[in-house]
């Protein structure tokens, strides 16, 4: 066994990153194994027009070619035994708690970053054994409760984390330390260094810098000239330097907010908006969820070259409806950024939370007598989500342009990653 004090240096730290494999997939295979287990499938929006874009496919799929971003059609050329599979945001929900419901159980230094991965900060948990037996125990019990693979990065920084937990996938567990950085990284083209995209490693050759070691011993203040502070940042990456602490959500009620990274990037004004509709409703159910009026707004932006935009905005009233959070957010963004620009992530976080039972709602001169009736249709409609699900009720905004499709397509309701199934309210 190694030596723990490799994993625990003195005043050092030790993170764990766990990412599910092929998550949406995986969780269908999970729940039904005699129709998806050990076979090529595919998770996407659209798979009764065969327009819609590939989210997620399975590890046999991925064999056979089929790949993230393709378009369903293309998909079944080149696999016509693909089972194409509508995506069910509830029942990946419930597996995504479940999941990290475990790995709380090893430190409450948790930050989960999307849907299907988290960070887990166990500088604190040798009482559970030593990092490896820690990820190895982790791993094991995602397997075994849940039916679902997962690869673990373990390393003193979340950046080395991160890029560990992709190196052995599925089902991997890989030790990242400084000291391995130049043998392990510096040889890779420097597009595979975290938060590094494709434009960024466009740039980068433009410069003659093409791997990571080259980034890492080029100058720091010609990276600064060229990109600003991010030039900084991509010499301290290349280096394996990160001092990003794990954010572990230990006071649920002063915020709540959901941020998503969409597959590609978004300019198109309709496409922003749909996605930030599907943010406020997603946000607006957890809030009425938990009985709370939200005060303020924020809205986070991040741009292909990883530079994050937060801007917010206090409320005059408190509100606890989707078409008030769902109004703010895209009067912030357009305020604040406009049109016309690519963007990575979006997200939106209620703030200012007080009780809905200790607020004062100001009613509308002119719609007051409506107010009664809107209240009655959000808990009828949240009732109704309670019981049969996330999916039982949409608005028309969600789902296609064409009123023709809403019908069929309901039962396959997308969120902000499914641009097909996202659409511009009234």
């Amino acid at each position: 066994m190694e030596n723990v004090k490799d994993y625990y240096p003195v005043k050092g730290r030790v993170i764990l990153h766990v990412d599910m494999n092929a998550f949406y997939c995986s969780v269908h295979a999970a729940e039904r194994p005699d129709l998806y287990a050990g076979k090529p499938t595919a998770v996407a929006g659209s798979s009764e027009k065969r327009k819609g874009v590939i989210v997620t496919c399975s590890y046999e799929a991925r064999k056979l070619g089929i790949s993230t971003g393709m378009v369903v059609n293309q998909g079944l050329r080149k696999c016509p035994d693909l089972i194409v599979i509508s995506p069910d945001f509830h029942l990946y929900r419930k597996y995504s708690k479940a999941f990290m419901k475990i790995a709380y159980e090893y430190t409450p230094e948790l930050e989960a970053t999307s849907i299907d991965e988290c960070y887990l900060d166990i500088t604190g948990s040798k009482q559970f054994g030593t990092p490896i037996q820690i990820a190895e125990e982790i791993q094991r019990r995602i397997n075994e409760e849940l039916g679902i693979p997962c690869s673990i990065g373990i390393a003193p920084n979340k950046l080395l984390a991160k890029m560990g937990s992709d190196m052995k996938k599925p089902n991997g567990i890989t030790v990242l330390r400084l000291r391995d950085v130049e043998k392990i990284l510096w040889s890779k083209p420097c597009g595979e260094l975290f938060g590094i995209g494709h434009k960024t490693a466009e740039k980068l050759r433009k410069l003659n810098i093409m791997t990571i070691g080259q980034l890492a011993k080029a100058d720091e203040q010609m990276l600064k000239d060229y990109f600003g502070v991010l030039g900084t940042w991509m010499k301290q990456a290349a280096n394996g330097i990160s001092h990003s602490p794990v954010l572990a959500d230990r006071e649920p009620n002063k915020s709540i907010g959901h941020t998503t990274t969409l597959p590609e990037d978004i300019s198109n004004e309709s496409d922003i908006n749909r996605v930030l509709l599907n943010i406020s409703d997603q946000v607006g159910r957890r809030l009425r969820r938990q009985g709370m009026m939200a005060g303020g707004i924020q809205i986070t932006i991040r741009t292909p070259d990883m530079k994050t935009i937060t801007r917010s905005h206090a409320l005059q009233v408190p509100t606890d409806y989707d078409k008030d959070i769902y109004k703010e957010a895209v009067n912030l963004f357009y305020r604040q950024f406009g049109a016309g620009k690519p963007i990575r992530l979006l997200g939106i976080t209620l703030q200012n939370l007080i009780p809905k039972s200790e607020s004062v709602v100001q009613l509308d001169l002119f719609d007051y007598q409506e107010q009664p009736k809107k209240e009655s249709l959000i808990k009828v409609m949240d009732t109704l989500r309670d019981k049969f699900g996330e999916n039982a009720v949409v608005t028309a905004g969600m789902l296609g342009d064409d009123p023709s499709t809403l019908i069929r397509n309901y039962k396959s309701r997308g969120t902000s990653l499914q641009k097909d199934n996202l659409s511009l309210p009234e």
